[in-house]
């Protein structure tokens, strides 16, 4: 039995990965259940983590995986919940690079090569390949595509070497963001973006990668996440 505040961070983490692909920091789940500190936040995440709802994972920050959902928010009993983790196998045939078909409540989208979690890459912009992708996951519409992850620089916020990461397609971004990034008109690369007056700043989630700091004129966006598939 959960309490209604561990309900409600359960139900506000939950919406949250299933719209941005990654969860909440503490400071947006301590203002969305209107809690003063963040260590009440902490004392739900435990309780919710002893409960088997969730798992934290180890030294990233950010990391917290929905293991199940109760039936009053559309689990089912001793059922496992993974809300963005979904599969991603290849399908037989290879479909146009523009296309994006409906099917069932799915859609597929165009694998357009890998984006550099890391040092950035050559950007690709044909399909290699195609991805079912739920159509809820893609929220408000627009134009979407997929990229598999290439590097470990986004691991703190739960992106790994090999996922796929639905992308929707803008020019621009808020700060905050986790963009596809085009540096210098040929290099891709998948990474937080910040403003910093006439610069922007591409910030990795792994300590190990340094943030680059670039003038504005250098980075053009090519699409911000909004989905992640991972493939066992």
């Amino acid at each position: 039995m959960l309490t209604r505040k561990q309900l409600e961070l359960l139900d506000f983490i939950h919406k949250r990965m299933q719209r941005d692909g990654v969860p909440p920091s503490f400071d947006e789940m301590k203002d969305a259940l209107n809690l003063r500190s963040k260590s009440g936040i902490h004392r739900l995440i435990t309780a919710l983590e002893e409960r088997g709802f969730i798992r934290r994972l180890a030294h990233r920050a950010r990391a917290i995986e929905i293991v199940r959902l109760p039936e009053s928010l559309g689990g089912h009993a001793g059922a496992g919940f993974q809300p963005q983790v979904i599969d991603g196998d290849r399908p037989d045939a290879r479909r146009p690079a523009a296309s994006m078909e409906v099917t069932g409540g799915a859609v597929e989208l165009p694998v357009m090569g890998r984006i550099a979690a890391g040092v950035p890459i050559e950007a690709i912009s044909h399909a290699a390949r195609n991805v079912a992708v739920p159509d809820a996951m893609l929220g408000r519409g627009g134009e979407h595509y997929a990229l598999e992850v290439q590097g470990d620089s986004m691991i703190g916020v739960g992106i790994n070497d090999g996922d796929v990461v639905v992308i929707r397609e803008t020019a621009t971004a808020d700060d905050g963001d986790i963009v596809v990034a085009l540096v210098d008109g040929h290099e891709a690369t998948l990474k937080r973006y910040m403003r910093r007056g006439n610069a922007i700043a591409l910030e990795a989630a792994n300590p190990a990668y340094e943030t680059r700091v670039l003038p504005e004129h250098r980075v053009q966006v090519q699409g911000r996440l909004v989905g992640l598939i991972r493939t066992y």
